[in-house]
């Protein structure tokens, strides 16, 4: 079948996924909302929430613009493509976009969430169908959107003559332009991520270390003046700030899968019809993917009582009906297409599905209370908040070995499935890239489904503080327990889902920024500035454009006997532990000024008493200062490094970094998610009271929550970020190529 024809299915799926996310939106404000308290409630949370991303909007935009102008400033001199710009900003404006109708729907849905919570005969089930569809808006948003850009993007660079060249290599050329667009979704998400993560944490943890452990207050009682900043949190970190991020993760596997396509049939010197077929295949999957996502929402219900293992099975059930429908569709794609050898291709889809599963299987089994590491954490409590703190680190580390397993033996199947070997000759190694960048598509083809599963986490914690602060009782409180309790677990699932997709589509973009260096390469060789170094140094610029990949590292001395390698590896694990403690004490900074507050307003008898109400504004004025202030040197690491790198290094050195930063934080965020999701759900086990040394109030529950407020920050700011940094320092480089190339042969 003609691609072209196919291709139409891309924009299409971008507004049926929109189209879905609207009504789900509708419906969700169709719903009652509850008691004027209720509604007081969620405006106070509303009102938060749009008032951070205001600020938080005009920061990140200064930062944009600024960008812009460098980039302009490159292409005038011939070291980047003239869209390249615009296409950065629109990367940018479309995750921001994503994120922000994600949480405007999160925080009209958790009221009316804790309302549906009230039936005392399908309380449960209409408050996780609500919560989850609320959430879906999120996830159809993301995906709608990301497909709309890429569609939109291809038509424009394809059809409007900004792109010369003909064939293969003009293919080529549009793709790795396409990946630019993601820098912008990347630097957003970074910026959201960092920036929501410490808003969220200083007032998680202000409020738990005065709030529980030295007033035993019931988790958001109205009394504690931070209970508002952190349920303000949970939507600008969880909804909007994982809204952003996968948002570039979804939109950068697609891309590098499509450049390396391009790149693999040029290796070949295939024709300009199988390269399209190779371009268009990821695109299409994304939105086979994207539609049939929409199914899988529809199958989650529940029924009254349900256990957290049911409740689960609730969710696993709509995303495993998804998974199938997608895995058998992509076949259909392929064949299709016309692809060859498309069965192997299918594979390597396959393999990024299981994979992603598997992923999150081994999250759900260190992060749940319904398995043996949670109940070991809480029963560490017993002998106070230290044994608390190593139990948690020791399984946090323990929990780094499956996915690390799963994504190497992942990432081997899918090189052998799309490559037919292991023989590394230019072909075999192109193909085999392109199919890795495709098992990341395949992980990530369910997106639509399991970003809702993430998303309904804040939903419904925001829905048990909503129930607490209304004063609903215990009958309703219990049941959004029960939604929240799965919510933790759904989180760091979604966590550990997006490391995995990070893990596999840095792998592809760092084949991705092969491509745009011998793309710069051949722009550069033709421009009189830089000819002599080319002539002098390797050869025509035109010449290192037409080089294989192998070719191409061995010109440049990519290899491990280079010192600049090495020493670029040092310097990209060492970033990861950087990035981590830079975003650490900004969390503890601002929590510090938090617990001050909330201490200052506590010491009034009348708050303590309830007689007076908590100055819950000062509160989320203290986090949201600490954000702004505070998420703005960590953002900028991620740009400067690899640029300076390149500069300093050269080619050579930049590898190495990239290749340092993928390993070290990859299995930093894994310890660091798992860690802090082992820790909040230790804390929520011993609330339950379902074991004898179970139970609020107590100094056991006051060592768990010491665990809990060390693993926010763990889960919430740091982990999560640095799936964003290694896929950021990626798109730098890329965005920056020609620089690198200039530098490596002055």
């Amino acid at each position: 079948m003609d691609p072209q024809i196919l291709f139409w299915l891309v924009p299409t799926a971008s507004l049926v996924a929109l189209l879905f996310a609207a009504i789900f939106f509708f419906n969700m404000k169709k719903a009652d909302e509850g008691t004027d308290r209720m509604k007081e409630i969620a405006g106070y949370v509303r009102e938060g929430a749009m008032a951070y991303l205001k600020q938080q909007y005009k920061v990140v935009a200064l930062f944009f613009v600024i960008i812009a102008v460098v980039f302009g400033v490159m292409a005038y001199f011939g070291l980047q493509n003239n869209i390249v710009p615009v296409a950065f900003l629109t990367g940018g404006f479309f995750s921001g976009l994503a994120g922000f109708i994600g949480m405007k729907t999160a925080t009209y849905a958790s009221g009316r969430v804790a309302e549906a919570c009230r039936d005392e005969h399908d309380g449960l089930n209409r408050g996780l169908k609500l919560a989850f569809r609320s959430g879906a808006v999120l996830g159809l948003t993301v995906v709608g959107f990301g497909l709309l850009d890429i569609s939109g993007w291809y038509l424009i660079l394809d059809n409007t003559g900004l792109v010369q060249g003909e064939g293969v290599s003009k293919l080529v050329e549009i793709t790795t332009i396409m990946l630019t667009f993601g820098m912008g979704a990347s630097l957003q998400a970074l910026f959201a991520r960092v920036g929501g993560g410490i808003y969220t944490k200083a007032a998680d943890v202000g409020a738990d270390l005065v709030g529980k452990t030295e007033y035993h207050f019931n988790e958001d009682d109205p009394r504690n003046p931070a209970t508002i900043a952190d349920n303000v949190g949970d939507n600008v970190g969880d909804v909007a700030g994982m809204g952003a991020d996968l948002y570039e993760s979804y939109a950068g596997s697609i891309l590098a899968s499509a450049a390396l396509g391009a790149a693999a049939v040029a290796a070949a010197h295939g024709s300009y019809d199988q390269g399209l077929k190779m371009v268009m295949a990821p695109m299409i999957i994304g939105a086979v993917g994207a539609i049939l996502s929409v199914l899988g929402i529809f199958i989650v219900r529940t029924k009254q009582g349900a256990t957290q293992s049911q409740l689960m099975a609730a969710l696993n059930r709509g995303i495993n009906f998804s998974g199938v429908l997608i895995a058998l569709a992509a076949a259909g794609v392929l064949y299709l297409l016309g692809i060859e050898n498309w069965q192997g291709l299918w594979g390597s889809i396959v393999i990024g599905l299981v994979v992603g599963i598997l992923i999150g299987k081994v999250t759900e089994y260190y992060t749940s209370f319904e398995y043996k590491p949670v109940k070991f954490i809480a029963e560490n409590a017993t002998t106070g908040p230290a044994t608390v703190i190593i139990s948690g680190i020791g399984v946090g580390m323990i929990s780094t070995c499956w996915p690390v397993i799963f994504i190497v033996v992942g990432t081997i199947g899918a090189y052998l499935c799309a490559a037919g070997g292991l023989e590394f000759s230019s072909g075999n190694l192109s193909m085999g890239l392109y199919g890795i960048g495709i098992a990341a598509v395949g992980m990530l083809s369910t997106l639509g489904l399991t970003l809702a599963t993430d998303a309904y986490g804040p939903i419904s914690d925001n829905a048990g503080g909503n129930a607490e602060m209304s004063g609903l009782g215990e009958s309703v409180r219990s049941r959004t327990d029960a939604l929240d309790a799965l919510g933790n677990t759904t989180a760091a699932t979604g966590k550990g889902f997006a490391i995995g997709s990070a893990a596999l589509t840095a792998l592809a973009l760092l084949a991705s920024y092969i491509e745009e260096l011998k793309i710069a390469a051949g722009r550069l060789g033709d421009a009189d500035i830089t000819l002599s170094l080319f002539s002098g140094s390797i050869g025509k610029g035109t010449e290192v454009a037409s080089w294989d990949i192998a070719t191409f590292m061995s010109k440049f001395e990519v290899t491990l006997m280079n010192p600049k390698v090495l020493l670029g590896i040092f310097i990209g694990a060492m970033l990861s532990f950087l990035f981590c403690g830079l975003t650490m004490n900004a969390v503890g900074r601002a929590a510090k000024r938090m617990v001050e507050e909330v201490r200052s307003q506590l010491s009034d008898k009348d708050v303590l008493e309830g007689r007076k109400k908590a100055d819950y504004a000062r509160c989320v004025g203290i986090s949201t200062q600490g954000a702004q202030r505070e998420m703005i040197i960590p953002s900028l690491i991620a740009v400067v490094v690899p640029i300076l790198t390149g500069l300093v290094m050269g080619v050579a050195g930049v590898f190495g970094l990239l290749a340092g930063g993928l390993a070290g934080g990859f299995v930093l965020a894994v310890f660091m998610a798992n860690s802090g999701g082992a820790w909040d759900n230790a804390k929520k086990f011993i609330e339950t009271g379902d074991a004898e040394f179970c139970g609020k109030h107590t100094p056991i529950h006051d060592a768990s929550v010491v665990g809990d407020t060390v693993g926010d920050p763990f889960k919430d700011t740091s982990g999560p970020s640095l799936n964003i940094l290694i896929k950021l320092m990626s798109m730098v480089s890329i965005v920056t190529a020609g620089l690198n190339i200039v530098f490596s042969l002055l």
